[in-house]
């Protein structure tokens, strides 16, 4: 059975699994900092922003997590100190400058009635069993909106984009990337789906 709850209203001690499962989902993009997930989670647990994060629940255990915003929210704010404590003087400030360039600027095209669902992961153990796509459905429902962005997607993520294609997103940018020989990606793709 899957419930959606969120995260903040799961409380504090769930904040670790939610870490563990963003750490799952978005590792090898922080692999740079540390390949250890355990470490990852350690740095990272303290700037996931848990009052926009929902979490779908297998069997009253997180399993996937989305944040939902408006797209000026932010859904990640870290503390460089915690960074520092956890992947060392040098690794802590390159992350603090990196994470300032990359999580802290709203969406340029934000507004009114228009969700960006962000971070969309689910743990490893747990894919294949519908279980994000209850969560976006659930999101989908939401009647604060009628509009849901997915920006900078990887191209070679094709599970996500099979999914969101799957509820009813489409592609409207495309942005190539700097880094394709070191990571293969080609593309940043964003999606949307507005609903009547």
């Amino acid at each position: 059975m899957i419930e959606i709850a969120r995260a903040t209203d799961l409380g504090a001690a769930h904040r670790r699994a939610v870490a563990e499962i963003f750490v799952d989902g978005f590792g090898s993009d922080f692999a740079y900092f540390s390949k250890d997930p355990k470490k990852l989670a350690d740095a990272l647990q303290h700037a996931l922003v848990l009052d926009v994060f929902h979490v779908a629940l297998a069997d009253g255990r997180p399993a996937a997590i989305t944040a939902c915003t408006d797209g000026r929210q932010l859904s990640f704010r870290h503390d460089k100190r915690e960074l520092r404590r956890h992947l060392g003087f040098y690794k802590g400030t390159i992350a603090d400058m990196a994470f300032k360039r990359e999580f802290y600027t709203p969406l340029p095209y934000a507004k009114d009635r228009m969700a960006s669902l962000e971070f969309v992961a689910t743990g490893s153990k747990y894919r294949g069993r519908g279980v994000a796509t209850a969560l976006l459905k659930h999101l989908l429902g939401l009647p604060q909106y009628d509009e849901y962005v997915l920006a900078e997607i990887s191209d070679i993520n094709t599970p996500a984009l099979r999914l969101y294609e799957k509820l009813g997103f489409r592609e409207f940018t495309r942005e190539k990337v700097n880094h394709t020989k070191r990571t293969g990606i080609n593309y940043y793709i964003s999606m949307r789906l507005v609903q009547a």
